[in-house]
């Protein structure tokens, strides 16, 4: 029997008691009541009413309780019976288990005895694997110790056959100090020979020489001959030895003097930090003149176009008016006829017309003047009047912002002074330098580079042909032959490359800088480019593993060559290719 029906059963144990004793109070009560006098009293009624009354509550907890007794016995016969199927499941499950134990016991007695033959075995093997590695252990030592037996053989055999080799060695260094001394005194014989046999020699070369001077009068042209050819060996020596101590003096002081006359002769020529550049704004009194210039319908502006062959631009600046042209004198025209009507305040087409004459004659005249001037300064008076005319004209031209005619008077003064340290001929070299631009007179007119163009002129106007090689070599389209060539080439340089003497656009400046480092960068081996000094240098970086030395010396040129042919620039630029190599080793 479970604990739950046993609570079960005393549950019902007790409702039954507690029923019991209210049926048996319930009894006696009505006992008593049965047995009393019934009077008519009124409270006895009511007591007996009240009486009734619980009894009729205690007959309905009687039959609840019955009802209870009855759902409880109910309940307890369910449990008995779910307590007999648990018990017979129970049951079943102990004997499955005792049969499920059953079969494992004795499977554990199989595996057991199989586990212990298993062992046996492993044993077994052990026990034959332990006596052969101890066979192979015994072969092993044996081995080991035969082989230490041969290597002791072999090294006692080797030490016999050092010991051998060193008792050869000083048996044959015996022989070889044998051998020396025997030479040494061969060798000292040998002296002792020689020394005879130069006594003798000299003594043969004192009775030749007595022989001669006794015969001298007698053979007088042999002994003369054999003297001079003695005296012009020894001159010959003499001089190949002088030659090559003033080559060498050359080399030494050249580069140093022709440095020294360079500076000396920029030095010496005082010129303007910055030339002058042509102008082409002009300014009006007031904005209203704008439409003065413009005219009814734009005739004004287009017959003073047509009549000065310069572009008049007028935008949005204020009192102010740009003047356009390829050609500077025509500019230059153009702007004196404009500022010249501006201030006569008189502007129409025929006016135009009449101050253009009037601004031409003027501009002729400085130009003519301002060549006279330039002609005076540098000493030069024998010259075409056409060379004059083209001279002036290059008043109002510019190169990167240099004034030409001033750059031509500077020029022919760094050439006079060079060629007057060098004891040269002074006016044919200044007169070089001072027309080798003349060219650039006809530049826009005439096509070719200025260096021909000048040349043909001079040749033309009956210039020399050492001014007309240097003018036409001083751009290397013809290759120098002449000292003057060289020293204008040298004298354009000076003036041109000096700090401040020109000048280009940014832009311009900007890509040619970008230029040059393409070009440099292009070439195989090289690792950096930085171009220095405004572009007047430019450093080449190369990989040590990729170019030599000599590669180097092409490298350089190469680029200098390209540059020299695909670009435009004033003086020169240097190309410094750097090879650089480096060890490093760490110190543990």
């Amino acid at each position: 029997m479970t604990a739950f029906d046993t609570v079960l059963l005393g549950v019902v144990l007790l409702l039954v008691l507690v029923v019991v004793g209210a049926v048996l109070a319930g009894l006696r009560t009505m006992r008593r009541l049965s047995s009393a006098p019934r009077p008519e009293d009124p409270a006895f009624i009511a007591e007996k009413d009240r009486q009734e009354q619980s009894l009729a509550a205690l007959r309905t907890a009687a039959d609840e309780v019955n009802s209870t007794i009855d759902v409880a016995k109910s309940a307890a016969s369910a449990a008995r019976a779910e307590a007999a199927a648990a018990k017979a499941e129970a049951k079943a499950a102990r004997a499955e288990a005792r049969r499920v134990l059953d079969d494992a016991r004795a499977e554990a007695d199989t595996v057991l005895e199989r586990a212990h033959k298993q062992a046996e075995a492993d044993a077994e093997q052990l026990r034959t694997a332990a006596r052969r590695s101890g066979e192979r252990e015994v072969a092993v030592l044996a081995a080991t110790t035969r082989e230490q037996a041969a290597e002791v053989e072999r090294r006692a055999t080797r030490m016999d056959e050092r010991e051998r080799l060193h008792t050869e060695e000083v048996e044959r260094l015996a022989d070889r100090e044998r051998q020396l001394t025997a030479a040494s005194a061969a060798l000292a014989a040998r002296e002792s020979a020689l020394a005879e046999r130069e006594r003798e020699v000299a003594e043969a070369e004192a009775q030749r020489r007595r022989e001669l001077e006794r015969i001298a009068g007698l053979t007088a042209d042999a002994a003369r001959a054999e003297l001079i050819e003695v005296i012009e060996t020894q001159a010959k020596r003499e001089a190949a030895l002088l030659v090559r101590d003033i080559e060498s003096d050359a080399r030494n002081t050249a580069e140093q003097r022709a440095r020294h006359i360079v500076v000396d002769a920029i030095q010496r020529v005082a010129s303007e930090q910055t030339a002058e550049s042509v102008v082409s704004v002009l300014h009006l009194p007031g904005d209203e003149m704008k439409g003065r210039i413009i005219g009814r319908e734009g005739r004004n502006i287009r017959a003073f176009e047509s009549v000065t062959g310069v572009n008049l631009i007028i935008d949005d600046t204020p009192e102010a008016v740009l003047l356009s042209c390829f050609d500077p004198v025509r500019r230059e025209v153009g702007r004196l006829t404009l500022e010249k009507l501006v201030l006569d305040g008189r502007i129409h087409p025929h006016r135009i017309e009449e101050v253009y004459d009037l601004a031409r004659q003027e501009v002729e005249q400085l130009c003519h003047r301002a060549a006279e001037d330039a002609l005076v300064e540098v000493g030069i008076t024998e010259i075409h009047p056409e060379l004059v005319s083209l001279l002036g004209r290059l008043r109002y031209r510019t190169s990167y912002g240099q004034n030409v005619l001033k750059h031509l008077v500077e020029t022919a003064h760094i050439a006079g002074i060079m060629a007057a340290e060098l004891r040269l001929d002074v006016p044919t070299i200044k007169r070089s330098a001072f027309l080798h631009d003349i060219g650039k007179a006809l530049t826009h007119e005439v096509e070719g580079s200025h260096a021909i163009i000048g040349a043909d002129l001079a040749r033309k106007y009956g210039e020399s042909e050492d001014v007309v090689h240097a003018i036409e070599a001083h751009h290397n389209e013809v290759p120098p032959q002449t000292i003057e060539a060289v020293l204008t080439q040298a004298s354009d340089a000076c003036s041109g490359g000096r700090p401040g003497a020109r000048r280009e656009s940014l832009e311009a400046y900007v890509k040619r800088l970008e230029r040059i480092e393409e070009i440099a960068a292009g070439k195989l081996g090289v690792e950096k480019v930085f171009a220095m000094q405004a572009g007047r240098e430019i450093r080449v970086m190369v990989k040590p593993d990729d170019v030599d030395d000599i590669g180097a010396a092409v490298l350089a040129r190469d680029v200098a060559k390209q540059i020299e042919e695909e670009l435009t620039y004033p003086g020169q630029i240097r190309v410094t290719v750097v090879r650089e190599s480096r060890v490093t080793e760490i110190a543990r």
